[in-house]
Order: structure tokens, then sequence, then C-alpha cells
């Protein structure tokens, strides 16, 4: 099976950013995962901050820390980012996009047309940061897209791929997502699914592949803050609604045979976004606990949904405003996996790093004979003298591979847990997964291990969570138990992982 996301605006990068998360901690499996990021807003900031979760978990995959837990252990690709204005040298505006004064001059009907349908200050903004929250803007220049004239673009590396997994007796799926309130998202959602199920019947293939959407529906709005001389065009989340029941009645109408599964998912709450944008990089919204739910359909869909099964799925949850363990998803199977991940980077951040830090410092030998250094003979044995050099299977603590390999697992458990702790501050909701007022800076404290868990995800007695502690797990490392390279940095963070799982 082969498996492949395509991101729609803001809402899309966002999702693919969740789904990096969850595929970080070995919640997809060891399939590659082909990513597509498709967005008019190039320097969009939710897109770029997808893009560097994706480059820093490029980065731990290289590690090679595959062992007997699937940490890691996705592989991921990316096609280059797509926009509906690739290749054009056109000014990015609608006038110009369409040719609007040769259109007036030489076609008076459909110009008045034009005018009837936008209004000036819609035809001359500046596309450059998306569709402004517009469908009708988007899906003006999404209808003009030609995937049989794209065959070099990403389309065309897209779909080459597709058809040589149907033809080697692989079925692929493709999974779209992203919102239908805004602009982006709500022009391209129906019209590139509609375009990939063509080529696919145009290529005769189409049986041959699962089609599958995610539909976000509002979960957060804004109160723009604009001067006399601000942009005229920009969403407005008071019409999100309006949007969303336009686009729902539009798919209700349609023939119901492009996509094969729809996941519909929104939030009655509407997180207030802190900082407005109308685009660009200062576009950078927070990520949300709805983005969690989009990666877990996202995996449900990829690798658990019958190949050519028909369905629509919403998503629900016992309490409004609140979320718990109990309204995960396949909970049996995401909550092991996410509170190994989160207890790990927990320590390596208020502890390990900080230990790996002083003994940089103060110098491999001196740390070896520290109070704390017990726990680094094993992976950086004492046996080779001051320096730590290399004398058989020995690694050098001092070699730049072994502290390049510190600083790209610590950006990593920064960045994971920078992502968990937002979905648990969405205004209004109470998120009761993690205590996650302990991942701050100024609060990682490692006493508080044993308490990262919150409700029914720690069914663990009294007794056994009061000996939960960081130093019984660094007692308990064992670079015998895991599989080799079981010494250096990756032996150390393989072992910690192994560890962290945790036991009744």
């Amino acid at each position: 099976m082969s498996i492949y996301v395509i991101g729609i605006g803001g809402t899309g990068a966002k999702s693919i950013e969740a789904i990096i998360q969850l595929a970080a901690i070995g919640l997809f499996n060891a399939e590659t995962l082909h990513l597509l990021f498709v967005d008019a807003d190039e320097t969009n900031g939710n897109l770029n901050r997808a893009l560097t979760s994706l480059e820093i978990y490029q980065k731990c995959y290289g590690l090679d820390l595959k062992d007997k837990h699937p940490w890691m252990q996705t592989k991921i690709e990316t096609f280059p980012l797509w926009s509906p204005f690739a290749n054009n040298s056109i000014n990015k505006n609608l006038g110009s996009f369409f040719q609007y004064n040769i259109l007036k001059q030489d076609e008076p009907a459909l110009g008045n047309l034009f005018d009837v349908l936008y209004t000036s200050e819609e035809r001359d903004a500046n596309l450059d940061v998306g569709f402004r929250g517009r469908p009708a803007i988007g899906a003006a220049v999404m209808s003009q897209v030609k995937l049989d004239a794209l065959d070099s673009d990403s389309w065309g590396k897209l779909m080459g791929k597709i058809q040589k997994d149907t033809g080697g007796g692989t079925r692929p799926k493709v999974f779209l997502c992203g919102s239908i309130f805004g602009g982006t998202g709500a022009s391209g959602l129906p019209t590139i699914g509609r375009l990939i199920h063509n080529k696919l019947e145009t290529l005769k293939i189409r049986d041959k592949v699962d089609l599958g959407c995610l539909f976000v529906l509002p979960y957060f709005g804004f109160t723009p803050e604009l001067g006399e001389n601000s942009e005229k065009v920009y969403a407005r989340s008071e019409q999100f609604l309006l949007n969303t029941e336009a686009a729902l009645r539009y798919y209700g109408s349609q023939p119901q045979d492009t996509f094969d599964t729809v996941y519909l998912l929104g939030n009655q709450q509407l997180s207030p976004v802190k900082k407005f944008s109308v685009g660009k990089n200062t576009q950078r919204n927070d990520p949300h606990f709805i983005e969690f739910y989009a990666a877990l359909a996202a995996r449900q869909f990829l690798l658990k949904t019958p190949p050519g099964q028909k369905t629509v799925v919403l998503m629900n949850r016992e309490n409004l405003r609140t979320l718990t363990w109990k309204d995960i998803p396949d909970v049996k199977e995401v909550a092991p996996e996410l509170i190994k991940a989160t207890r790990f980077a927990f320590v390596w951040l208020s502890n390990i790093a900080p230990g790996l830090a002083k003994a940089k410092e103060i110098g491999v030998k001196d740390f070896q004979k520290s109070t704390e250094g017990y726990w680094f003979v094993k992976f950086f044995p004492a046996s080779r003298g001051i320096l730590g050099g290399n004398t058989q299977n020995n690694v050098n603590f001092n070699d730049t591979k072994e502290q390049d390999a510190i600083e790209i697992m610590t950006a990593w458990c920064e960045d994971y847990l920078r992502w968990l702790s937002y979905i648990h501050q969405c205004h209004g909701e109470s998120i009761q997964l993690f205590n996650v007022d302990y991942f701050k800076s100024s609060k990682l404290n490692p006493d508080n291990l044993s308490n990262l868990i919150v409700g029914s995800g720690d069914s663990r007695d009294q007794n056994k969570k009061s000996q939960d502690i960081i130093q019984r797990l660094k007692e308990r490392l064992n670079p015998q138990a895991i599989e080799p390279p079981n010494q250096g940095i990756i032996g150390l963070a393989k072992a910690l992982y192994h560890v962290c799982r945790l036991t009744d």
C-alpha cells in the first residue's frame, strides 16, 4: 500500500503538521508517507511551521532510531509545494489571471458578468497572500487548473507514482484535507478532488485507488485589527458558517463519486486567533486539538479503512468543551504511543539533555566519575580515556556526529512538546490528556514525571506512581535490550524510549 496526503491551504498545512507529529511517535506504519502542500500563499506561516516540523522529523528519522518500538519508523517524502499561480508571470490578482481588460473589450457580456460576480476590490486584490477567505475567488482560479497540462509539475509526479503503484499491484490511498469555510481549502478541496478523480478515470485506474477527504468545519475565529489604509479584502470569521453551509449544500447536491470516504470535523466553540493576519508569514495560528483529530482521521483512512469502502465519518466526543482519553479514536493503540513519546521528550529535556551538556562542559572523564555519570558510562564506556577516543566499539562523545545527534533529538523533543502544549490550550476547552503546564521551560522539573498524564490515561495505583522517577528510568537503561546501534547518543535515545513506556 502507498499512502499520499494532500494538504490544501492553511488548515491543510496544520493538519499535516499534526500528521507529522503522530508519524514521529509511531502512529503510522513503515510505509513511505508522501506529502503535497497546496497553497496560493507560498510564504504562509502555518505552511512554514509545518515544513519546519517536517525538517526536524526528517533529521531524526535519519538517525536510524528504529527498534522494537515504532518510533520514527515512517519515511516521509514531499512533492514540491504547488501553487495555482505556479509558472504564472502575471500579477497575482483575479483581474490579471482572467485578463479582465481584454475580456471587457472583446467580450463585453462576459466582462459585465465578471463585474456582477466580483467587486473591483476583489478583482484587484493581490493574491500572493492566498484567496483571502473568499471561496468565490479561489474557485475561479482553481477552476482553471488542468492536471493534464501539469505533467512536469508536482501533480505529474504524483500521478506518475500512483500509476506506477497500481501497475505494480499496489493499491494507493490518497487523502485530501483542508477547511471548507475559508478561501484556499474551500475552493481547492472540491476542485482538486474532482480533478484527481477525473485524471484517474482517464488513466483507467480509478477503481484501483482509494480517495478520501477531510472537510474541516469552522473551529476558530478572529477580530480583524485594520486601519483606514488597510486591506479591503480579507477573511471574515463571521462569514465562516455561511461559507460552510453553502459548501455543504454544494457537496450534498453533487454526485457522490469523487471521494470514497469523507470525514467531517469541526467544533462548536470557536477558538480566537491571537493575532489576525491577512496572510504570508504572519498567518501562523496556534495548533488546535481539531488538527490532532484531523491526523487521527488521516491515520484511520490510510491504515484502517477497507479498500473501496464508501462512507461518511463524523467525529464527536462525550461532553461538549471537554476532551478526555475516552474521546480519542483507537485509544488503545493511540494512547500508549502518545504517552511513551511524551514521557521520553519530557525526560530528555528535563534531565538527559542537561546532563549531556554538563558532560560537554566539565569533560567526559570528570562526568563519568560524578554521581550522575553512572548512566552515561553505559553508552560511553570509561575505558576510552579522557577524550573518549575510539577503541574497538566505543563511541567518541565529543565527535561532531554525536553532538549533532544531541541537537537533533533536543530539537524534536522541543517541537513535539510545543505542538502538544498548544493543542491543550484551546480557548474555552478542557483538554484532559497531559499536564502540559509541566512542559514550560520554567517548570521543566524532573520530579513531575509521575504526574504528566491526566485521568484514565494513567491507571497505575498511587504506590506505583510514587516510584515513577527519572532516576529509576536511568537505572533501567540497558544497551543490551535494544538493537544496534546501541551505544552513543542513538543508543541512549533508543534505550530511554524503551524504558519510558508506561507499565502497570
